[in-house]
C-alpha cells in the first residue's frame, strides 16, 4: 500500500471512532440514570418483615425480670470455654443466654481477631522494611542491629499467628456451642 492509502485508512478509522463515541457528560447522565433506578428497586429488610419461627420457642426475654440484666452484662466475661474445649449443655443457674449474650462473646473475640490480623500486617511492613534497610546497607555494626530488630519481629509475628491460630479455633468453638444450644445463626453474624 501506498503512503497515502494507508493515510486514507487510517483517517477513516479515527473519524469512524468520532462518531461513535460518547461525550463526558453523556456518560455522566447516563451514571446519574442508573444510579437513581438501582437506588428506587432496593428494598431493606427488617425483622419486623420476617415471620417469626414458630419451631423453636422464643427465647428468654430480658423484659421478663429485672435479674436477668446484671447476669447478661457479666456473662461474656465469665463464660468464655477454653479453645477446643466442649460445649456446656446446662447453663448455670441465673445466666441468660440471649442474642446480647451470644453476640457480645462472638463480637469480642471476632474483635480480638481483627485487631491481631491488622497488628499482624504491620508486623510483616515492618519486617519488610528492615529486609530492604538490611540489604541497602553495607555496614557490619548497622546490619547486626537491623537483622537482630528483624529477628525479633519475625518471632513476634510467629507468636501472634499462633495466638491468631487460637483465636480462630475458639471462633469455631463458640459458633459449635451456639449451634447445639440452638441458638439462630443471625445472633453469630457480625453487625
Amino acid at each position: 500500500m501506498t503512503p497515502r492509502a494507508l493515510l486514507i485508512v487510517a483517517l477513516l478509522a479515527i473519524s469512524s471512532g468520532w462518531g461513535q463515541a460518547q461525550s463526558l457528560a453523556d456518560v455522566a447522565r447516563a451514571e446519574e440514570a442508573r444510579r437513581q433506578d438501582v437506588a428506587k428497586a432496593k428494598k431493606v429488610y427488617t425483622n419486623n418483615d420476617l415471620r417469626p419461627d414458630t419451631s423453636r420457642p422464643a427465647p428468654p426475654s430480658p423484659a421478663a425480670g429485672t435479674a436477668a440484666a446484671p447476669a447478661t452484662a457479666a456473662a461474656p466475661a465469665t463464660a468464655k470455654p477454653a479453645p477446643g474445649a466442649a460445649a456446656t449443655p446446662a447453663e448455670a443457674p441465673g445466666e441468660a443466654r440471649d442474642q446480647a449474650y451470644w453476640s457480645g462473646r462472638i463480637g469480642e473475640a471476632r474483635s480480638q481477631l481483627d485487631r491481631n490480623r491488622a497488628f499482624a500486617t504491620a508486623l510483616q511492613n515492618r519486617i519488610d522494611m528492615l529486609w530492604a534497610d538490611f540489604v541497602n546497607r553495607d555496614n557490619p555494626v548497622e546490619r547486626s542491629t537491623i537483622e537482630r530488630d528483624r529477628n525479633g519481629a519475625l518471632a513476634d509475628l510467629d507468636r501472634l499467628k499462633k495466638e491468631m491460630d487460637e483465636q480462630t479455633k475458639a471462633i469455631a468453638a463458640i459458633e459449635e456451642e451456639a449451634r447445639r444450644a440452638g441458638v439462630p445463626a443471625a445472633w453469630l453474624r457480625p453487625s
